[in-house]
């Protein structure tokens, strides 16, 4: 009985060794480093709440932030109608419909970086494509890396086209998840399409729509490759979000304590974003105990 108990724990312990070493030493390191001055070539010197307090004195934090949560409450919902959108059409059965499954997905593969490059390249405001589509049809070009309110757009639709396939894909799979009888029910009854979605799709939606919520609303807090390739945070750090304002602490002022508070502070700022999902999520479970 020992014997076996031991195997167990042996076969058992390399997982919560790994959650030791990469995610809870390098935790705790960062909380030690947030009470901490440190600088390159300078011995950590203990400060207390300093370094929070300061960062929260900063205006250019707080202006970060209000650009972060702006562009992830924009792209969270957008995608979330987009993608329910897409998935009740794929559902409903769209002709060439696995060829359309990889144009839509094809999105996932392209990495942040060349993503970048080609939306620089396509809204360019003297010879991207897409500024001469604009003017054709009467419109403004996006003069992004002059605008910060063009800047913060443009970061936002590159970001829903990058991720949108992720939710589609939550969604989808939930849809196609349930029952056909369920519908047929509902036709039988004499359910219009609208009431059959409100009545049978949404509420057994729900439970996926709040995953993928919470999942981009936690990703996409995080934000960094479209707006430093994109913007850099200009102009004068007017599009500027909370990751790359910790990276300014951390790799231009070298304030490594100061970086580890923003990191923290952004753990709380997420966990407040998503709170209201989690909680709903939370609710839905305990209905369907």
């Amino acid at each position: 009985m020992k014997e076996a108990l031991a195997t167990r724990l042996a076969l058992l312990a390399p997982a919560p060794a790994l959650v030791f070493v990469v995610l809870l030493i390098p935790a705790l390191y960062l909380v030690w480093l947030s009470l901490h001055v440190s600088s390159f070539g300078l011995q950590p010197r203990f400060v207390g709440l300093e370094n929070y307090a300061r960062i929260l004195a900063d205006g250019y934090f707080w202006r970060a932030l209000w650009n972060t949560a702006l562009i992830v409450l924009v792209v969270v919902h957008v995608e979330l109608l987009l993608g329910l959108g897409m998935a009740l059409l794929f559902a409903a059965g769209l002709p060439m419909r696995r060829l359309l499954l990889a144009v839509v997905l094809a999105p996932y593969a392209v990495s942040e970086v060349a993503a970048v490059v080609m939306w620089r390249y396509l809204f360019d405001p003297e010879v991207g494509h897409v500024s001469y589509a604009l003017q054709a049809l009467g419109l403004p070009a996006l003069d992004w890396a002059v605008n910060p309110t063009h800047g913060l757009l443009l970061v936002a639709l590159l970001s829903i086209w990058l991720h949108l396939p992720f939710t589609f894909m939550i969604l989808y799979a939930a849809r196609l998840a349930i029952p056909l009888e369920l519908y047929e029910a509902a036709r039988i009854d004499g359910a219009s399409p609208w009431q059959a979605f409100r009545r049978v799709s949404l509420p057994l939606l729900v439970p996926a729509i709040l995953i993928a919520a919470l999942f981009r609303m936690i990703f996409a807090f995080r934000l960094f490759s479209e707006v430093w390739l994109l913007t850099g945070g200009g102009p004068a750090r007017s599009t500027e979000v909370v990751a790359v304002y910790l990276y300014l602490e951390a790799f231009r002022y070298n304030a490594f304590g100061a970086a580890s508070a923003t990191g923290w502070l952004m753990v709380v700022g997420s966990l407040l974003l998503a709170a209201p999902y989690l909680w709903r999520l939370a609710k839905a479970r305990r209905a369907d105990a």
